[in-house]
Parts: structure tokens; sequence; C-alpha cells
């Protein structure tokens, strides 16, 4: 009797095995570029978070500016009002508030300084995480556009890949296809095997020896009684 010629169903699992292998890749391609996407998301997040600082400081700054202006203005009040007193408890009372002001404005001036100092640091973090930051995002953006390109390129290699794989089925034999669908379709390709060391190549379990023999002696389709698929001998 002839050896069991398999050539045909090796020659359909090539096939399907490469037509899986791009669909795993088509799978990752999304993942990949969202994952890019959110880093670009973060980067960009950065540059606002520089900046939010730098305005709050600003913000803070013409707050400082209203306070003083108005202290200011209280004090002038009250160095009008002295003129126009007569008793000398008003007076000095009036300028207990002056000196008091004066003294906020000190204050207000005071932390406008240490302000004006926090936003020149704020100003130049900025500006190094802005450009540091926007050559990060340029990097990320061009990955994204290779990603998209090798994405376009699986596609048609997939479509390849499926044609190869509707042109192989017809030469293999209805028996043999029959098995090969039926274990296909559960996880673990390949479906078809070589036997090592009494062992299945697949699941790597004992196989027993008659199997061992027919798939040694190639007289007919020999398949592992513990996963079911294909299994034939390595010469």
């Amino acid at each position: 009797m002839a050896a069991l010629d398999l050539s045909t169903l090796l020659a359909l699992q090539e096939s399907d095995t490469r037509r899986l292998g791009i669909e795993h890749q088509l799978q990752a391609a999304p993942r990949e570029i969202a994952a890019v996407e959110a880093r670009i998301a973060a980067e960009k997040a950065a540059i606002e978070a520089a900046k939010a600082e730098w305005h709050a400081l600003e913000s803070k700054k013409k707050l400082l500016e209203v306070e003083i202006k108005s202290a200011e203005g209280k004090v002038a009040k009250y160095r009008t009002q002295q003129l126009e007193v007569r008793k000398n408890d008003e007076y000095k009372a009036l300028t207990h508030e002056i000196e008091t002001t004066e003294a906020a404005i000190g204050g207000f001036e005071e932390e406008e300084l240490k302000v004006m100092y926090a936003i020149d640091e704020a100003k130049k973090r900025f500006a190094a995480a802005e450009a540091e930051l926007k050559q990060n995002i340029s990097g990320h953006e061009g990955k994204i556009r290779i990603l998209r390109e090798r994405e376009a390129q699986l596609q048609a290699e997939h479509q390849a890949a499926v044609a190869a794989v509707a042109a192989a089925r017809p030469a293999v034999p209805a028996s043999q296809l029959k098995i090969y669908d039926r274990v296909a379709i559960r996880p673990g390709h390949p479906v078809c095997v070589a036997v090592n060391g009494g062992l299945c190549g697949g699941c790597h379990l004992k196989v027993p020896p008659h199997i061992v023999s027919a798939a040694k002696t190639g007289a007919e389709i020999a398949t592992c009684d513990q996963c079911g698929r294909v299994v034939y001998w390595a010469s």
C-alpha cells in the first residue's frame, strides 16, 4: 500500500498558519495605535499642566496687584481724612489705619515678588516641557503613521492569505480536509504535527504505539487520541 500523501494538507496548513498570523497582527494593530495615542494624550496633558501652573501664577499676580491698588487707595483716602479731622484721637486712629494698610501693602508686594519669581520659573518649565513633549508627540505621530501603513499592508496581505487558503483547499482529499476542519476550529494551531520521541508535537502527550506506527508507515491518516491533531512521522 502506498504511503499516505499529506503534502497538500501540509500546504493548506502552511497557508492557514500564515493567515492566522496576519489576523493576530491585525487584531493587535488597533491596540498598538491606541497605546501610542494614549502617550500623545499624556504628553499634551503634561504641556497643558505646565501651562496651567504658569497661568495660575499669572492670575495670582493680578489679584495681588488688585489688592495693592485697593490698599493704596485706602491709604490715600485715610490721608485725605487726616487733613479734615480736628480731634487728635481721630488723627491717631487714621495714622494707625495708614500704618496697618501700608504694612499690608508691603506684605502684598513681598508676595508679588515671590510670585513673579515663580512665574519666571514656571515659564522656563513650560518652555522646556513644551519643546521636549512636542518633539515626543511628533515622534509618536510618526509611529502612528507607520502603524497605520503597516495595518493597511497587513489587510492586503490578509486578503492574499485568505485567497491562498481557498486555493489550497480543493487539492486536499476530502477525508483529510474533514479532519483538518474539525480540529482547526479548536484553539491550538497547527492541526498537523510531527511525532517526536513518542510524543504528540501539539499537546506533547504520549502517543499510543499503534498511532506512532500508523504515522510512521503512513498507511492511514493518524490522529492523536488526546488532542485530535493529525500526526505524521518526521523522517
